[in-house]
């Protein structure tokens, strides 16, 4: 899943993507590199990120999905909280709803059914602009895994079911550094919910911590863990370094397939 912002003020490529030739040329160079979806995004949700409008939200997804939609062989997901951007983009040909608020909004959970669409459930506490304020957990492993089949329950009492659902752990969403490390580690236990998994964690703060990297050099710990998130059964990972994570799989997949075929 190639990363598609077009926002002023997303933490990696805020502002480089905001019209939509530009967007579409870039979502281009990504389906040429290998990704089969794109995620377009309007509303920054890095810490400290300021709510925007529906409107504006519209304004600035509206269009970059319809352009895609219409010339490119991929599957757009849209990455939003808004029942009116999530109604518009699905009528323009978006393919996949990816919230980061996991449905919780007003009117989300109508929203999204009435779609038909996938959904993408990820979890995290509060809201992108304060989450990170002392984040704290009595059983983190616990507290995720109960979230994620908590908002499944809910989605299928709002007639989405469980076969259209996605989960995504949350790494950065109201977690420190130990938390995020913990979680990878042991990302298997969310396969006990029986759904495909998405793992972001390109370019995140979790790389810059470890290695001491600004987000500009944070490439080799961004293929380490997109590795890392395949062999633990991720089945999507969201990226900004396309063709770099499609060889990573690429090659894992090469690797796994391997069968014994006789004489060497």
């Amino acid at each position: 899943m190639g990363i598609l912002n077009v926002t002023p003020d997303s933490f990696s490529d805020g502002g480089r993507f905001s019209e939509v030739e530009a967007a579409l040329n870039h979502a281009r160079s990504m389906v040429e590199a290998g990704a089969t979806l794109i995620d377009v995004g309007g509303e920054s949700t890095r810490p400290g990120a300021r709510v925007v409008s529906e409107d504006e939200e519209l304004e600035r997804v509206a269009p970059v999905v319809e352009a895609i939609a219409a010339e490119l062989d991929v599957i757009v997901s849209v990455d939003t909280s808004s029942p009116a951007v999530m109604r518009e983009t699905a009528r323009l040909g978006a393919g996949l709803i990816n919230d980061v608020r996991s449905l919780r909004r007003e009117g989300a959970l109508a929203a999204a059914a009435e779609s038909r669409l996938p959904v993408c459930l990820m979890h995290m506490r509060g809201e992108p602009g304060t989450m990170q304020q002392d984040p704290h957990y009595g059983d983190l492993l616990g507290e995720v895994r109960g979230f994620l089949a908590e908002r499944m329950h809910a989605c299928a009492v709002a007639g989405i079911p469980a076969e259209r659902l996605l989960l995504d752990p949350g790494f950065g969403f109201a977690k420190t550094l130990q938390h995020n490390l913990l979680l990878f580690r042991h990302m298997e236990m969310l396969h006990e919910l029986g759904r495909p998994l998405l793992v972001g964690v390109s370019r995140k703060s979790m790389i810059g911590q470890v290695l001491g990297r600004e987000v500009s050099r944070r490439l080799n710990g961004s293929l380490a863990l997109a590795a890392l998130a395949v062999a633990k059964g991720a089945r999507i990972v969201r990226v900004h370094d396309v063709a770099e994570t499609v060889e990573v799989v690429r090659m894992i997949d090469a690797v796994e397939m391997a069968e014994w075929g006789g004489k060497s």
